[in-house]
């Protein structure tokens, strides 16, 4: 299943197929409160709010990949109502992964969506992604990432900059914290009452480039993608952001969850060795 949807995005597939592939594999539990992971088999996704919240009481981070829009409806349906919808699309980052059913949410929902100033460019047609870098790991996904879609969206009527002083539209008592390194504007969101983390993609609970890793959920923090990854030096200096935030709960767009004692502990390891456990050997960005 997972080397079906890998082809699927890189690849040419048939459409029906991939939505077929998406309602099989797709799942949804509370990972933390009023916090609803949407897992999709190579990234997540996530809606903040209470159960059976109203239209504009609730926010949804990321819209996952191509043909994932009608699981994504049906799951925010079945949490808030059917006539529920939220408040704007908080975007960690415009990857592929992250903006693949953007357009089609946006053909329902007619809502803001908000995202670090520097994603601009790939937000609005602008300027595609730096091309990806196979060679920096031997893991299948890894070596497919040449074929993932790069190119910009254009979704200009919609999208806004994330106001400068860390606020996040409809998420009180949220914050979010600029994390670049994966992307120029990667951002990370804070619950700051508990601690709970939304990391994106600066720091993964699965080893990102191994198809096998991501298929048995393996929970070991990483560093961020690296096929995708174009600044290592910013990606450093993310993560130990996320150390010094020292969370309770790490909620990354890739992998399940991680909290307690084994948790701090590899964030440790993870922030204090990063170029012998995260930077990779080669590459064409390292």
């Amino acid at each position: 299943m997972i080397l079906c949807e890998l082809l699927g995005m890189g690849i040419t597939m048939k459409s029906k197929l991939r939505q077929e592939l998406n309602k099989l594999t797709v799942s949804s539990y509370e990972v933390a409160q009023d916090v609803l992971c949407v897992q999709f088999p190579l990234v997540n996704l996530f809606m903040i709010g209470k159960p059976g919240a109203q239209s504009g009481q609730w926010v949804l981070v990321d819209a996952g990949t191509a043909n994932s829009s009608e699981a994504i409806l049906n799951i925010a349906a079945e949490r808030f109502g059917e006539e529920s919808m939220p408040s704007s699309i908080i975007l960690t980052h415009g990857h592929f992964d992250h903006i693949g059913a953007i357009k089609d949410i946006l053909a329902n929902w007619n809502i803001p969506v908000y995202a670090h100033e520097y994603e601009m460019p790939y937000l609005t047609g602008r300027k595609e992604y730096p091309p990806a870098a196979p060679e920096t790991d031997s893991g299948l996904v890894a070596k497919l990432s040449p074929m993932f879609p790069k190119e910009p969206i254009d979704i200009s009527g919609s999208i806004k900059a994330l106001p400068a002083d860390g606020s996040i539209p409809g998420l009180h008592g949220w914050k979010w914290l600029h994390t670049p390194g994966h992307t120029p504007g990667h951002i990370s969101l804070l619950r700051e009452t508990d601690k709970v983390l939304i990391a994106g993609d600066a720091v993964t609970t699965v080893k990102q480039e191994s198809a096998l890793a991501v298929l048995t959920k393996d929970q070991e923090l990483h560093g961020p993608p690296a096929y995708f990854t174009t600044d290592w030096d910013s990606a450093r200096k993310s993560i130990e952001i996320v150390r010094q935030l020292n969370p309770s709960l790490i909620i990354s767009s890739h992998g399940i969850p991680m909290e307690g004692e084994e948790m701090k502990a590899q964030l440790k390891v993870l922030a204090g060795n990063f170029d012998s456990v995260a930077l990779p050997q080669h590459g064409r960005y390292v």
